[in-house]
């Protein structure tokens, strides 16, 4: 057997071709520490996020604050989105993943110290320093939110890069488990508000360790894959072709519905179960299912994709079964003393949910292609946090106060018993919008092309031909140089 490019190869030899694939791309260890930076940062972020809404009684004594100033210290979170939603996009498009990731973890790590600073100061200034914090901490967000897909893009080959979306996707609803589970068990007084921000500090501080000295690069020295080294369409190029693409617009509608209700639900846990007679607790715990179930149908969603590309498929059995499971959450939330079917509901409404994340994320990308991933990602993120602010405040609007009779059994411990809401009205209202979205449109107006798989097809079958046709050529000339001899 001999190399075509071998001088001393005969007539009599069996020719080897090798295709120009197998130089051309390539994939490197540091995609892993690139993908852990992420994790870490998304991870922090997210448990900044949500720290108060598993106490939010106790914040409300602690800072001496209102539940609707509560709820403002999440609210913040989707409104930077949107301006700096759109500077992310940008950002990462024109000047690389490296800077973006950086910035991310710097303005994360400073609003982190921020929030703890705040209990240091005198109380009149303490809630103005508390959300310039989480304000810094919130403009951090959209950075790292829209970074998971275009890391997977860049360092990880096809078959991998739904699982690597996941990995770094997922590190944001962890970090919303710890904190369901962790700010009710420290925070058991106010006094100790003080150490609940201090422990939360320390991964922003980590993060931002590891961004800054370890992440040396935005784009590997070869692609891993063809459509990894096909330049990107400039942003108002792409902005428009994503506007006339039916099936991405009609994802984005849907997967933003979805994650405003989850964005809602995660800032509203508490306020919705207290009412009933279920403490802090149990809040928590409601929370920590409904990630953690999220987490593990996640987990089985990213490798499925990649091992099966049916998108199409995936996104829409999901989100019908994601659709009930909300309806029956809905039901039950409004009665007292059903805790095993409280459990159940969230953790199956988690489980479902969560594992659109990393499929509608790579099906933005596969529908759109050659868009710049960070585009079609992050209008997918900038979509959520919308819906997600009009969640929050149409919900709070719609519950209802309950009567001195009614909260016979609320274990709520704002300063004002006005502030003990009946919520029911506004879980079924989250649920008619998934039903009008999330079904009805997603069935009948999804049908995605996949485009960038098949790029890379036709790329790959392109390198073969190819390397077919120069064999054949060298082939001729060595028989040549044997006849002319």
């Amino acid at each position: 057997m001999a190399d075509i490019n071998s001088p001393n190869s005969t007539s009599t030899d069996v020719v080897v071709v090798k295709t120009p694939k197998m130089d051309k791309y390539k994939v490197y260890k540091q995609r892993w520490y690139i993908l852990a930076v992420i994790s870490v940062i998304n991870f922090s972020n997210s448990v900044i996020w949500i720290t108060f809404s598993p106490v939010a009684d106790v914040t409300t004594r602690y800072f001496n604050i209102t539940i609707t100033q509560v709820n403002w210290l999440s609210l913040v979170y989707l409104i930077a989105t949107v301006p700096f939603g759109i500077a992310a996009i940008w950002l990462m498009d024109s000047v690389g993943l490296r800077s973006s990731i950086i910035l991310s973890a710097l303005l994360n790590c400073l609003g982190s110290i921020l929030r703890v600073v705040s209990c240091y100061i005198p109380p009149g200034s303490c809630f103005p320093v508390l959300i310039t914090g989480q304000t810094l901490a919130a403009c951090a967000q959209p950075f790292i939110l829209i970074s998971p897909t275009k890391m997977a893009a860049l360092w990880f080959k096809d078959n991998q890069r739904a699982t690597a979306n996941m990995l770094a996707s997922m590190a944001n609803p962890l970090g919303i488990l710890v904190a369901n589970l962790v700010s009710p068990a420290i925070v058991t007084n106010k006094d100790r508000m003080p150490l609940l921000l201090e422990i939360y500090t320390i991964p922003a501080v980590l993060g931002a360790v590891m961004a800054t000295l370890g992440v040396c690069r935005s784009v590997p020295a070869t692609p891993p894959t063809a459509s990894a080294e096909k330049p990107s369409e400039p942003f108002l190029v792409g902005l428009k072709q994503l506007i006339r693409n039916k099936s991405y617009v009609t994802l984005c509608l849907n997967f933003g519905a979805g994650l405003g209700l989850f964005t809602a639900l995660s800032t509203l846990f508490q306020q919705i179960l207290c009412p009933r007679g279920y403490d802090n607790r149990f809040s928590g715990l409601c929370g920590a299912l409904f990630i953690g179930a999220g987490l593990v149908g996640a987990a089985v969603a990213g490798p499925l994709i990649d091992y099966t590309k049916r998108f199409e498929d995936i996104i829409k059995v999901t989100s019908c079964i994601t659709t009930l499971c909300s309806i029956l959450f809905s039901v039950v939330s409004g009665f007292e003393n059903k805790e095993i079917l409280i459990a159940t509901s969230i953790s199956l409404l988690g489980m479902f949910g969560f594992s659109l994340y990393p499929s509608c994320m790579e099906a933005s990308v596969e529908c759109t292609f050659p868009v710049a991933e960070a585009t079609s990602s992050g209008l997918l993120v900038i979509a959520g946090q919308i819906l997600g602010v009009i969640f929050i405040v149409v919900m709070q609007v719609l519950a209802r106060p309950m009567s001195v009779s009614e909260r016979s059994q609320s274990k709520c411990k704002t300063n004002l018993s006005s502030e003990t809401l009946d919520f029911t009205i506004s879980n079924f209202f989250g649920s008619g919008v998934l039903v009008l979205l999330c079904v009805l449109s997603l069935v009948f107006l999804f049908h995605p092309e996949l485009k960038r798989l098949t790029a890379e097809k036709k790329a790959a079958a392109q390198d073969i031909i190819s390397a077919i046709r120069n064999a054949e050529n060298d082939t001729s000339q060595i028989l040549q140089n044997e006849v002319t001899e």
